[in-house]
């Protein structure tokens, strides 16, 4: 039995507003700026109908990280300027490298009606990578690998990293693990981690016990991240629950961002800001 990792903090998902659509942001919070490499983390859940368009980004440049979007319900058009254009659905992620700049929309499109629900994670590139050049990976449901709850009440999808000899489809410049975990009521899994990386635990439904110690909860406790001092973390669900697991060896840079850009000091900001005024990162109509 591996050695379990011990909690270091417990995150509430407070809403944020974003384009008169309330999302839920547990990352960052005034007690915790990022979990290195991963710098930010968006729950957006809506319905979209006749009167309710849901929420729409118009066309935004980005910069020097990967934004990635796992669709959990529903389903997201994406287009950018790389000339990529495409509908995730439920169980896809889009896996995306800002690298030196690249502009993109996302949103319903215009058919869907239904309840649309996401994640979008920010995670950190390292100065020799900043500026790499942009690339899309569009990963579907079916390429992730499937591993079974120990009680075969549930399952991990391994996005990306490697779990119990099994591959995930992304490529990343870190070594990072991405997991998403479906568990039955009374299901239960003991995830290995490595030793050194940073981890963190979110709750997007349900209710699940972690090592035995916290209870995640919608709306109360849905977030932790752990110490390392371990090598494992064990989820029991109280409900039936979804959680997305991350786990990433840090990159322990100094992190200085504006808006959509995340980059290593103000210069490389303010360069930022004028390439892409200047149409240095393309465009998108």
């Amino acid at each position: 039995m591996k050695t379990l990792r011990s909690i270091a903090y417990k995150g509430t998902s407070d809403y944020v507003n974003m384009g008169g659509n309330l999302i839920r942001q547990p990352l960052p919070t005034q007690e915790i700026d990022q979990v290195d490499p991963f710098l930010l983390l968006h729950h957006y859940k809506y319905d979209v109908g006749p009167y309710s368009p849901g929420l729409s980004l118009s066309p935004h440049p980005h910069r020097g990280f990967e934004p990635v979007t796992f669709i959990f319900k529903g389903e997201q058009l994406h287009r950018d300027s790389l000339g990529n254009e495409g509908i995730l659905n439920a169980g896809d992620v889009q896996w995306m490298t800002a690298g030196s700049g690249v502009i993109h929309d996302e949103g319903p499109s215009k058919e869907f009606e239904g309840t649309m629900e996401g994640i979008q994670l920010w995670v950190n590139l390292p100065k020799k990578d900043k500026m790499t050049a942009p690339k899309y990976q569009d990963i579907k449901a079916e390429q992730m690998p499937t591993i079974s709850a120990e009680n075969a009440k549930g399952s991990l999808k391994v996005v990306a990293g490697e779990l119990n000899g099994q591959k995930g489809p992304v490529s990343t410049f870190t070594e990072i693990n991405a997991f998403i975990v479906n568990l039955e009521t009374y299901g239960n899994i003991t995830i290995p981690i490595p030793s050194t990386h940073e981890l963190l635990v979110y709750l997007l439904e349900g209710e699940t016990r972690v090592n035995d110690q916290h209870t995640l909860k919608l709306g109360k406790l849905q977030m932790l991240t752990f110490e390392k001092d371990g090598k494992a973390i064990s989820l029991e669900a109280n409900k039936n629950s979804t959680l997305l697991i991350l786990s990433g060896e840090p990159i322990d840079e100094k992190v200085t961002s504006w808006g959509p850009y995340v980059m290593n000091s103000q210069t490389e900001i303010m360069e930022a800001m004028r390439d892409y005024q200047a149409g240095k990162m393309g465009h998108l109509y």
